[in-house]
This record gives structure tokens, C-alpha cells and sequence, in this order.
């Protein structure tokens, strides 16, 4: 068990080495990965809690998570590495040439944790759940996680997931939506308004809860609270609310943030607002 306080510490460091990351490449996703920081914080370090030292790509006997938006893999690689499935140090080589560490997840580059190559968007869903319906055949009673982003759900293959899954009670399936409102092109309701999301997936079969994404104790209790619902007949979605850019003020709601590497000044600054509580690579 961890405490909030170091699951605190842990995500902040997390923010330092995506910034750090994408400053290195010079190319890259900050203001999603700041913003779900504290969730796959706590999903690995304190709920899931998996073994970093027997990776297994069919995540037998164990609790495993599927990323759909694939480019919060800065964000990702950070919390793998900390956690222990590779050197830290390795996170100097983001996006470089020949590095396991693409700009989105690969599984052909062998780097443990990695399940499923994405970053084609809204796929996520249903390979979590064939991942779950696989769990229920070999009578594995572990969870499966998904993380997806709120305009990826513009992609119309969710939908068809959101509907398969309770149709076939997937109860053994936890899937959050990073809903910080933001996406490359804008603010999703400019683009293309989701509509009463709660109540959306409630129709379909759902069972919904909602939670703050960056308050860690909410995070935390708002998990293990799904983790009780499962088993039960229907399929647990947790709706997120987060800041894009989350622990930077000049980046935070800011969908410019979504994709753009900060310069040299930038990052200083960046830097200076989250405090190092874990050491740089």
C-alpha cells in the first residue's frame, strides 16, 4: 500500500519526465499524459500492482491495462519505468531512432508492459474487451483496465464496443475517459459534441461512476469503488474530469498543449512548478 502523499510524489515526477521526454525529441504529447499522470499512478502503484519482473504478454494471473489513446506514451513509459519494468534512464531515448520507446506503443519493439500497439485511435475498447472475454474462458478472476481519450470517442468502433460489452456481461472490465475536453483541433464540444456522456453510457448498460482525475485520494478511492461494482453483471466505466496540462500553469486547459514540444524556456519553466521527487534520468 502506498500512501497518497508518495503517490503524489510519483506522479509529479512522472510530469518532470514528460516534459523532459518530448523537450528531448523534440516532438511529442504533453498535455494529455500531464493530465492523466495521477491515474495510471495510482492504477499501478497502489490497485493494480502487477509484477514488473515476469512480464507476460497474456497477462495471465494477473490485472492488466490496455492504453487506447496512444499518445499519452510519454506518460505511460514514465510510470512503467518507475514502477520497474525498465531502467529509468531509458526514458532519455523517447522517439529516438531505434529506441523500444516510439512515440506511440509498439509491441514489436519488446518493451515489457506493452500489450497492444496503439495510437490508431478507438480500438483501445474492444481489445480490452476480447482481453476480459479471454479472462472469463481460462476462469482468470483478474481485471482488465482500458484508459481511452474523450474525442477519441468521436471514433464510431467505440461505440460498437459500448454495446457489445454489456450485451455479453463483461463485468470483469473497467474502462475510464480521460474527459479533459480537449483535443488537437480544439475543445471537443467544438468539434464534435459528446452529449450527456453518463447518461449515454448508462443507456447502453453500464454501470458509470464519475470522478476528479487529478485529486489522488478521489482517484484512488473512485478505483477501488469500480473495483467493487465488477463482478456484477455489467461492464464499469469511470468518467474522468482532468486538466489538460495539469501541474504547468501556462499549459493547463490549453488544447495547443496537446501535441507541441516546449522549447528550451518552456520546459525551464515547466520544471520549476513540479518539484523532483524521485530523481532525472
Amino acid at each position: 500500500m502506498q500512501s497518497i502523499q508518495n503517490l503524489e510524489k510519483i506522479a509529479t515526477q512522472v510530469r518532470r519526465d514528460i516534459i523532459r521526454m518530448v523537450h528531448g525529441a523534440s516532438s511529442g504529447h504533453v498535455g494529455g499524459p500531464m493530465g492523466s499522470a495521477d491515474f495510471l499512478v495510482a492504477l499501478y502503484f497502489e490497485i493494480m500492482q502487477p509484477d514488473p519482473h515476469h512480464f507476460s504478454m497474456d497477462g495471465v494471473g494477473e490485472d492488466i491495462f490496455f492504453l487506447s489513446n496512444g499518445h499519452l506514451s510519454a506518460g505511460w513509459y514514465s510510470v512503467l519505468a518507475r514502477y520497474g519494468y525498465f531502467d529509468f534512464k531509458e526514458l532519455a531515448t523517447f522517439r529516438k531512432m531505434g529506441s523500444r520507446l516510439q512515440g506511440h506503443p509498439a509491441c514489436h519493439e519488446g518493451l515489457p508492459g506493452i500489450r497492444m500497439s496503439s495510437g490508431s485511435l478507438g480500438q483501445g475498447l474492444s481489445v480490452s474487451i476480447g482481453a476480459a472475454l479471454a479472462k472469463k474462458l481460462n476462469k482468470d478472476e483478474h481485471l482488465v483496465y482500458c484508459l481511452m481519450g474523450d474525442g477519441e470517442l468521436e471514433e464510431g468502433q467505440n461505440w460498437e464496443a459500448l454495446m457489445l460489452a454489456p450485451a455479453h456481461e463483461v463485468d470483469n472490465l473497467i474502462a475510464v475517459v480521460d474527459y479533459n475536453g480537449q483535443q488537437i483541433d480544439g475543445p471537443v464540444d467544438a468539434v464534435l459534441p459528446l452529449g450527456d456522456l453518463e447518461e449515454k453510457f448508462t443507456s447502453f448498460g453500464w454501470k458509470v461512476l464519475t470522478m476528479y482525475g487529478n485529486d489522488m485520494t478521489e482517484v484512488v478511492d473512485t478505483l477501488k469503488k469500480a473495483q467493487w461494482f465488477t463482478n456484477q453483471g455489467k461492464p464499469v466505466m469511470v468518467l474522468m474530469k482532468t486538466h489538460m496540462g495539469y501541474g504547468v500553469d501556462f499549459m493547463t486547459d490549453n488544447h495547443e498543449w496537446h501535441g507541441v514540444p516546449p522549447n528550451d524556456e518552456q520546459m525551464k519553466i515547466a520544471l520549476s512548478q513540479l518539484q523532483e521527487t524521485l530523481g532525472d534520468y
